[in-house]
């Protein structure tokens, strides 16, 4: 018998109700198959799932369905079906595979936490670009960010800046989905569309010059830690920050000594001003 081949277009409430039809017909995760686009597997076949819900009836903890759909969330190998395969031995009254114990439970927790991880990386970098008044009138937006995350999680994170930004309309385009918010109500696409995309990869930010400034003069080499550095800010992420282009500059020149001796340096080069007056009266021209 070949396997069963699915394909769920990544979207966990067709993943959902294709699992279980297939737990209801007793179909097991050894049979079946998630994938997109032309199967690879030669035993795969196309063989459609069974009608109606199946003989087959378990009560599935509401915990453990809130965790599928978190970890639904995480683009990697093996996507779908391992999570049909936790589901089917809990199922089966084996709740071990929820735990980090467990060989299946380790790696739906892995998933979980870089689930997790990657939402708080959106709510640290995403850098929104105000918009000029004339291009705001003009796309009914006041900000604008490009963004690009790990896994799919700009749907779930994203009311963090609903809550935050008030009534201000703000756009985030990543290379597979985008949302818009219009100050009262959430849009979200599933396939970014090519305008918001274009709009958020073009953004100019008018204070682009003034941050760089700011970032390069409170850069402080001598409590520089390149480990920790990369640990809270990952290097895919800085050729989608302003300062991006800065941070291996700036590394290199601590590096290369400056970490001892650099700020004073700088400071040595500016002009500063004259002091003038007595110990307890100083006037500053």
């Amino acid at each position: 018998m070949g396997m069963i081949a699915l394909d769920c277009a990544d979207c966990f409430a067709t993943w959902r109700a294709q699992a279980r039809t297939l737990l209801g017909h007793g179909i097991d995760p050894a049979e079946v198959t998630w994938g997109q686009g032309p199967m690879d597997d030669l035993l795969a076949v196309p063989t459609p799932l069974p009608e109606g819900p199946g003989p087959f009836h378990a009560r599935i903890p509401a915990a453990l369905l809130a965790q599928l759909e978190q970890a639904g969330r995480y683009r990697g190998e093996q996507r779908w079906n391992v999570l049909y395969e936790v589901l089917w031995r809990v199922a089966h009254g084996d709740r071990t595979a929820m735990l980090a114990g467990d060989r299946l439970g380790s790696e739906l927790q892995r998933r979980l936490k870089q689930v997790s991880r990657e939402a708080h990386h959106l709510h640290a970098f995403v850098r929104f670009v105000p918009l000029a008044p004339e291009l705001a009138q003009s796309l009914q937006l006041d900000l604008i960010a490009y963004h690009e995350p790990a896994h799919d999680i700009l749907q779930s994170a994203s009311q963090h800046f609903a809550d935050r930004l008030g009534r201000q309309r703000w756009l985030i385009a990543t290379p597979h989905d985008g949302i818009r918010y219009d100050g009262r109500a959430i849009d979200y696409r599933r396939q970014c569309p090519a305008d918001w995309l274009a709009w958020a990869r073009n953004a100019e930010d008018p204070g682009a010059e003034l941050w760089l400034t700011y970032y390069r003069h409170t850069f402080n080499p001598a409590r520089l830690n390149p480990d920790a550095l990369r640990q809270h800010l990952p290097g895919r992420f800085w050729r989608n920050l302003p300062e991006g282009p800065l941070i291996p500059q700036l590394v290199g020149q601590a590096r290369q000594g400056k970490q001892r001796d650099g700020q004073a340096l700088e400071v040595g080069r500016q002009p500063g001003k004259r002091i003038t007056g007595t110990p307890g009266q100083v006037e500053k021209r």
